[in-house]
C-alpha cells in the first residue's frame, strides 16, 4: 500500500473526524474513516461500497461468512446486505485508518457501454482483495483534491469515473458491473431495497415489493434471498431493529417508544426480537452502553 495515500486519509481523518470515527469530504460518496482502538460490533444494512483499508484491521460478517481485511486489502461489497463490523486492530499509536466510496450505478453503467465485457465472477455480494495500485492511485488523487478545493468541480467526477473504471477492469469486474445494469436482478431488487428502507415501519406486502421490482412474487422471493441473504420480512425487520437501537442508544428513546416508531405493535415482540439480533434485551444494552461511557469518561 501505497504509505502516501494512508497519509493523505490520516491528515483528513484527524482533522475532521466525528465522534463515530467518520470524516466525510466534499466528494459525495468519499470517507475516511478513523479509529483509535477496537470498536463494539457495528450492526446495518450496507450499501454498494469498495473500502480500502490502510491501517489496522477490520471484521465483517455477512450471514454465515465472516473476513478480517487489514492493511493492503479492499472491502468490495455489491449489493445491499446486512453486516455487522468490528475495528479489531486500532490503537492511539496506530490507529485504524481506511477510505470508503460508494459505488454508483450511473457511473457504472456509463463505464460498462464503453468496456469490454469481462468473465462472469462470484456472486457473493461481499468480497476481499488485495488493493489495486491503480484504484489506491486514483483514490490518493481524489483526496489530494481536498487540498485545492477550487479544483473539485472540475476534476473530482474524472477521477472518481477513474475509480470505478479499475475497479470495474479488476477480478470483481463482472459483480460490479451489474450494478450498472438497469434491468439486471441486483438493480430490481435494489429498487425494493429502497422502498423497505424508506418505509421500513409500514406495511410492506411481498406484492408490493415485487411489483418495484418487476418480477412475480414467487420469483422476487427467491431472487431477494439470493442477494440479500435475508428473506424481504427479514430484510424489514433488521432495519426496523438496527433503528430502534440508534433511536435508544443516540437519541435516549426509551425502548417501548423506539418499538413502537419502527412499527412494532407489541414491545413484547420487539423486546425478544431485539435480544435475538443483538445478544441481550434492549433496556438491558442501553444500560450497558451508558455504564461503558460513563467507565470511559
Amino acid at each position: 500500500m501505497d504509505t502516501s495515500l494512508l497519509d493523505a486519509v490520516r491528515h483528513h481523518a484527524d482533522v475532521h473526524a466525528g465522534a463515530d470515527g467518520a470524516a466525510r469530504t466534499p466528494i459525495p460518496g468519499l470517507t475516511a474513516i478513523r479509529a483509535t482502538g477496537r470498536t463494539e460490533l457495528s450492526y446495518q444494512i450496507a450499501r454498494p461500497l469498495v473500502c480500502l483499508v490502510l491501517q489496522g484491521a477490520k471484521h465483517v460478517t455477512m450471514g454465515r461468512q465472516s473476513f478480517t481485511f487489514r492493511a493492503g486489502d479492499s472491502l468490495l461489497i455489491t449489493a445491499d446486505v446486512p453486516t455487522v463490523s468490528q475495528i479489531v486492530e486500532a490503537s492511539l499509536a496506530a490507529p485504524y485508518y481506511s477510505l470508503v466510496m460508494d459505488l454508483d450505478p450511473a457511473v457504472i453503467a456509463g463505464l460498462a457501454t464503453e468496456m469490454a465485457a469481462v468473465a462472469q465472477a462470484d456472486d457473493a455480494p461481499v468480497q476481499i482483495e488485495t488493493t489495486d495500485s491503480h484504484v489506491a492511485d486514483a483514490a490518493l488523487r481524489l483526496m489530494r483534491l481536498l487540498e485545492r478545493p477550487a479544483s473539485l468541480p472540475v476534476l473530482q467526477g474524472s477521477l472518481v469515473r477513474e475509480l470505478h473504471y479499475w475497479l470495474l477492469a479488476g477480478r470483481h469486474g463482472a459483480a460490479i458491473r451489474r450494478l450498472g445494469v438497469p434491468d439486471s436482478r441486483v438493480r430490481r431488487i435494489a429498487r425494493a431495497v429502497a422502498l423497505l428502507r424508506t418505509e421500513y415501519a409500514q406495511r410492506l406486502p411481498v406484492e408490493r415489493l415485487a411489483a418495484v421490482a418487476g418480477m412475480s412474487p414467487s420469483a422476487f422471493h427467491q431472487h431477494f434471498r439470493a442477494v440479500t441473504s435475508l428473506s424481504p420480512l427479514q430484510f424489514q425487520k433488521q432495519l426496523r431493529l438496527i433503528e430502534a437501537r440508534r433511536l435508544m442508544l443516540a437519541d435516549g428513546v426509551n425502548a417501548s417508544n423506539a418499538a413502537f416508531t419502527v412499527g412494532y405493535e407489541s414491545v413484547q415482540q420487539f423486546t425478544r426480537e431485539y435480544g435475538r439480533m443483538f445478544g441481550m434485551p434492549p433496556v438491558r444494552e442501553v444500560a450497558a452502553a451508558y455504564g461503558r461511557l460513563h467507565a470511559a469518561a
